[in-house]
């Protein structure tokens, strides 16, 4: 459908990189035109009310709808080509985390639905179809993932070009307005804590977007309310996640590939035991910590400073074992000699910018902490322990951002050239009782390479190898001359097939630890516990509102960075 005249390699390419740019610039004023509409909104701008936001979202919603079914049905009617696919993307672990979060999703657009019945009377009609509409949006996108995540498409390549960049942005405005929503009413109980424990030297007004009318029922819009902001963050990784892999199939899209056989990696419990129990303690004890956190803070000055020191040092002690664990990890591949893989893949390469782009995010805070140390006039006790938690944040990212990239970089290992293919026979008073009914491939890349030798496996057995020219004469040695074939060679290779599974073992054990942490700092601000709003210090530095501000922006990116390390983490364990 693209083809130029001339040279295919040359004027074909033209058409590819011209729909690539006018699609990328397309999305691009797409995503700017909703971000302000999203920002007015924020500020009650004149003339801009949440209607109009969302009667935006529900349009680009309704046209994406539309692609998702053409782009189905014209798969359907194709079913029998056989279709390029990129082995690399949408993983079935990373399809089982999208459903999960889909499937809460549906539960928040219910939730909504509830509440805008209830408060119907003034409520915008627009309020009660955007819930319906992204149900709709959010069953009929995660089977599209599902199906086709790892397509690779040859034909329609500038329409299609153009549809899948409308749906990555629209999944990005989607998750900007739940960042936004979410991120106002964590601001609010912010606010309402400092007006409880009385500071009055910061003008605080409460952002308050509720309907202006009285609930049908009262204990169910109390639910609903309530309910809903528990369910945002799971929403918010949602969309998240939908881009990304919306947008690994935008770059396949025209890419040509080398097919070979990607070997499977599944997830097996076997062999982590230590670092899923080191792991789940730190889980169980962070949810602990943020009940606390949560009940504690604001209720008067002290119990809010305990609450903080608590959060400070459990954060302290997490943030170095992770560190430490890293640093093991490295140390490790640098006792290794394997080659990095550094073949074109689009999934790989946005795994690696996500992980260092929204590291970004916490430096910020981070670096905001220390400056606000450094510079202040006064110290409460409890906020020096952001010094070593800020110092830490930065370096546990550092340390582990070079883990997970090395680690999804790295080349599997191959198959050596020179796999001997063995009988083993028994022997017993020196003659042959049996031979085992299966061939056992040995990977030796270094025993019986010089002379032909095969290692022995066990003392009373001979091994035999196999003749390509014909099934000639057989040798049998006997069981005392077989001693003689174990040369210094085949125990190097027996005792460096041990060292290898135990440096797997312990790398396997540090991904896992690692895993379960990363999930570990995800709850605390996923689920209000923040004490960047909470220690003061920072607010007093730099004023109220430009903290704050600095806050909201950063803080999505540095949740976002948990939940992505964390399915990163999930990948290298099935790897190594």
């Amino acid at each position: 459908m693209e083809k130029a005249a001339g040279s295919p390699s040359v004027g074909g390419s033209y058409p590819q990189k011209n729909a690539e740019i006018l699609s990328s610039q397309y999305g691009i004023n797409l995503f700017l035109a909703g971000l302000l509409l999203t920002f007015a909104w924020a500020v009650h701008a004149v003339g801009i009310s949440k209607s109009h936001l969302l009667s935006y979202l529900i349009t680009l919603m309704l046209i994406q709808l539309l692609w998702m079914l053409w782009y189905l049905c014209r798969s359907c009617t194709q079913r029998r080509l056989i279709r390029d696919k990129d082995t690399h993307a949408g993983a079935r672990w990373l399809k089982c985390g999208i459903t999960l979060f889909a499937v809460i999703t549906l539960i928040l657009d219910s939730f909504k639905i509830g509440y805008y019945i209830d408060f119907s009377n003034c409520l915008s009609p627009t309020e009660g179809i955007f819930p319906v509409t992204h149900a709709v949006h959010t069953i009929l996108q995660v089977y599209f993932l599902w199906c086709h995540a790892k397509d690779i498409i040859q034909s329609f390549k500038t329409l299609e070009r153009f549809g899948v960049i409308h749906s990555v942005f629209t999944n990005l405005l989607l998750w900007t307005n739940g960042v936004l929503t979410e991120s106002k009413h964590q601001l609010n109980e912010h606010k309402e804590r400092l007006i409880t424990l009385g500071f009055g030297n910061i003008t605080i007004v409460l952002d308050d977007h509720a309907p202006q009318c009285n609930c049908t029922t009262t204990t169910l819009c109390s639910v609903f309310s309530q309910g809903i902001y528990y369910l945002y963050p799971f929403n918010i990784e949602y969309h998240i996640l939908a881009s990304t892999m919306l947008y690994v199939l935008w770059k396949n899209i025209g890419r040509k590939v080398e097919h070979h056989q990607q070997h499977k990696t599944p997830f097996k419990f076997h062999g982590i035991t230590v670092g899923m129990i080191f792991g789940l303690i730190v889980l169980t004890s962070t949810i602990a910590i943020v009940v606390v956190y949560l009940i504690q803070i604001g209720r008067s000055k002290i119990k809010s400073e305990l609450a903080l020191t608590m959060f400070y040092l459990h954060a302290i002690f997490v943030l170095a074992l992770m560190c430490t664990a890293g640093i093991v990890a490295l140390l490790i591949y640098r006792l290794e000699d394997r080659s990095l893989d550094n073949s074109k893949n689009p999934a790989r390469k946005l795994d690696a910018e996500l992980l260092v782009g929204t590291a970004a995010g916490s430096w910020l805070l981070s670096w905001g902490s220390i400056l606000a140390i450094i510079c202040a006039q006064a110290h409460p006790k409890y906020t020096w322990y952001s010094l070593p938690y800020s110092v830490l944040v930065i370096i546990e990212k550092y340390i582990q951002n070079l883990f997970i990239i090395e680690s999804i970089h790295r080349e599997q290992e191959k198959v050596n050239d020179d796999i001997k293919t063995l009988r083993i026979v028994t022997i017993s008073r020196g003659s042959t009782l049996s031979l085992t009914p299966s061939y056992k491939e040995i990977y030796n890349g270094r025993a019986a390479r010089d002379n032909g030798e095969v290692p022995c496996l066990f003392k009373g057995s001979i091994c035999r190898r196999e003749n390509d020219g014909g099934g000639g004469a057989k040798e049998e040695i006997s069981q005392e001359n077989s001693l003689v074939m174990h040369s210094a060679s085949d125990f190097s290779f027996y005792s460096s097939s041990s060292v290898t599974n135990s440096k797997r073992r312990i790398l396997k054990n540090i991904a896992a630890f690692l895993f379960l942490c990363n999930l570990s700092l995800w709850i605390p601000p996923a689920f209000g516990c923040r004490p960047e709003y909470d220690n003061g210090l920072e607010e007093i530095v730099f004023g109220f509102e430009p903290w704050i501000i600095v806050v909201n922006l950063a803080m999505p990116f540095s949740i976002f960075y948990r939940m992505h390390s964390a399915a990163s983490l999930f990948e290298v364990n099935c790897k190594t």
